[in-house]
């Protein structure tokens, strides 16, 4: 009978819990107990620093735990106290930047992690003009009339003065097209998600017309892309939708429709992953400034070194068929956004660690990048479709709730959307923060989507409801998704009645989900030519799967240089996948079994205490 090995125990793989390729693989999952001490299998590239770190390791640790004990208790929290520090944290707090398994996620969301702006108090200035729908624009709150002209006007005051909030007022109104946000430090606030609603009555098939894929076939992009609240920038938007009315299917991302509308800045000398400090010439150094964004451009060489240092440079990813997966490399090259925040004469200071290391033989760049979206938000208000049955799967009208594409620093707070075929879009966007969010309603395609380089986003207390009416034949689920080299995005404190972690392929690497409560019953989908499900350093961190379901949940025996941390036990049925990559794929896996019977409860909340040096 086929065994596993965890934390120093052998326990037979009989029904529940490990199942034969997991056992098989067994040899792959470092063991628990050794983890401080460097013996166990992937721990050696961060035993000698963790030696070398060892007291701020230790104030980082205990700072750490105490800023997630201190939280209040949520809900969603099982009844169980957390009784021990996880040892894979021990070892996280003394290498954090640089862990093989763990990503550093600290600084996901809006600025850097930093709180939303908060509504202002009476008697509060706030900056820049507050336009009102219904007293300045005349929209109707009853739903008699559309009201998304008015909408858009009193959007396009306001980001004509630089920007402003723009006010719903409580009540149903109707819109009869797309609600626009192209204008920097714009927000839109209704009087709460159960007081003001945007009903909303045609697809984006119908306001834009068919959007088929740059890829060939008979597939709706609209099944991954675009909202009818569209937050992106104005001149950017433009070139989307014209392209998509010419049928000339664009790329999405941070460089334009044919990823051409960028040039250098500066050629960065050769860094290491976690980095935060970088050394251009001193002619480059003048493009640079405090404040500014800049996109890191990585290219790959003709021996795909850099997807291979995507997937944690191990054997299985050096001995990994890249060629043939035509539509992961046409992702690369990779692209990262990220704010300046130090210029001292040739040493450059980045607001966020380095996600990869910098080779010259990846052509490294600092680029221009298009006028971005920045400091813009909704909040506070509901977006319902009009209810209609769900498309077969990948026919998606475009029924969809919120995108954001080319965004940097925008955020959605209190926001449901309902009857949606996607809920909320992160395209091409980064730095972005989705809180108190929530998909209900008849049932969606993706409930939540991050792709086309999407990084350093967060989203939390979030809630996928489970549907309320039942699935039509040919329709697919997929969850909380993740894909085309999106990197350092976290999901946390959520609540999913339905769905998966779900990967579409495309390789995602070094993303985190935590505290979450799931019943597994999504797939995945993807390609054979969009490559691995995922790259290095995915963490799984007290996970609550209500139905058992192993899929996608527990990822020591599929994903390489990866960490599962308080999971309870599973079983896997339903789609079951095998690794992408040969070999010891180097995986973590502690607290199997005892979800939320480690410390710290929360991997991102803790990691918000680790000081950058």
């Amino acid at each position: 009978m086929a065994t596993h090995r965890e934390s120093g125990q052998v326990r037979e793989s009989g029904g529940r819990g490990v199942v034969g390729r997991r056992a098989v693989l067994g040899s792959a999952v470092a063991v628990a107990a050794a983890v401080v001490t460097g013996t166990a299998t992937g721990a050696a590239a961060a035993t000698g620093t963790a030696r070398a770190s060892a007291a701020r390791g230790s104030a980082v640790r205990a700072s750490a735990v105490r800023a997630s004990e201190a939280r209040p208790a949520r809900a969603s929290l099982a009844s169980r106290a957390p009784v021990r520090d996880a040892a894979l944290w021990r070892e996280f707090t003394a290498a954090p930047f640089t862990h093989p398994q763990i990503p550093f996620v600290g600084r996901a969301g809006y600025r850097a992690g930093s709180p939303l702006p908060r509504r202002r108090s009476a008697g509060e200035h706030p900056r820049g003009p507050v336009i009102d729908v219904v007293r300045d624009h005349g929209a109707r709150p009853d739903g008699s009339a559309d009201a998304a002209p008015a909408i858009n006007r009193a959007i396009a005051a306001a980001g004509e003065r630089g920007g402003g909030t723009v006010t719903v007022p409580a009540g149903t109104y109707r819109i009869d097209d797309i609600i626009r946000i192209g204008h920097s430090d714009v927000v839109v606030r209704g009087a709460g998600s159960g007081a003001t609603t945007l009903y909303a009555t045609r697809s984006l098939t119908e306001l834009i017309g068919a959007y088929g894929s740059r890829y060939g076939g008979d597939k709706s992009s609209w099944s991954w892309a675009g909202g009818l609240i569209w937050l992106c920038p104005k001149d950017r938007w433009a070139s989307l939708t014209d392209a998509i009315r010419a049928r000339d299917w664009p790329f999405e991302g941070w460089t334009g429709n044919r990823r051409d509308a960028w040039r250098t800045l500066a050629t960065p000398a050769p860094a290491r992953r976690g980095d935060r400090t970088i050394t251009v010439p001193a002619a480059d150094a003048r493009n640079l400034r405090l404040g500014r964004l800049v996109l890191l451009r990585l290219a790959d060489d003709p021996g795909h070194t850099l997807l291979q240092h995507m997937a944690g440079d191990g054997e299985g990813a050096r001995a990994y068929n890249w060629a043939d997966k035509t539509k992961l490399t046409s992702y690369v090259p990779y692209e990262w956004p990220v704010r300046v925040t130090a210029v001292q004469g040739r040493r450059i200071t980045l607001e966020r660690p380095l996600p990869l290391d910098v080779r010259p033989e990846w052509d490294p760049r600092l680029t221009t990048l298009v006028t971005p979206l920045t400091g813009s938000g909704v909040e506070g208000l509901t977006l319902e479709a009009a209810e209609k049955p769900q498309a077969p799967h990948l026919l998606d009208q475009g029924y969809n709730g919120l995108a954001f594409q080319c965004a940097y620093d925008c955020w959605a707070d209190d926001v449901t959307v309902r009857h949606v075929d996607n809920g909320f879009g992160l395209i091409g966007a980064s730095a972005c923060t989705l809180r108190r969010t929530k998909v209900e309603g008849r049932g969606a395609h993706h409930p939540y989507y991050c792709r086309e380089g999407s990084h350093d986003n967060l989203i939390e207390d979030f809630t996928v409801a489970a549907r309320t009416t039942p699935a039509p034949s040919g329709t697919q689920l997929h969850g909380i998704n993740v894909e085309g080299l999106s990197s350092h995005n976290v999901w946390s404190r959520g609540r999913m009645e339905m769905g998966t972690f779900d990967s579409h392929r495309g390789m995602p690497f070094a993303n985190v989900r935590t505290d979450i409560t799931v019943n597994n019953n999504g797939v995945h989908g993807g390609d054979a030519s969009a490559g691995p499900l995922f790259g290095a350093r995915f963490t799984h961190w007290n996970i609550r799967v209500t139905n058992e379901r192993a899929g996608l949940m527990r990822i020591d025996g599929l994903d390489p240089y990866s960490a599962t941390v308080g999971i309870n036990e599973v079983r896997e049925f339903g789609q079951i996948d095998v690794p992408d990559f040969t070999g010891d794929l180097h995986t973590r896996l502690e607290a199997y079994g005892s979800p939320e019977a480690v410390r710290p409860v929360n991997l991102y909340e803790a990691q918000r205490a680790v000081r950058l040096c």
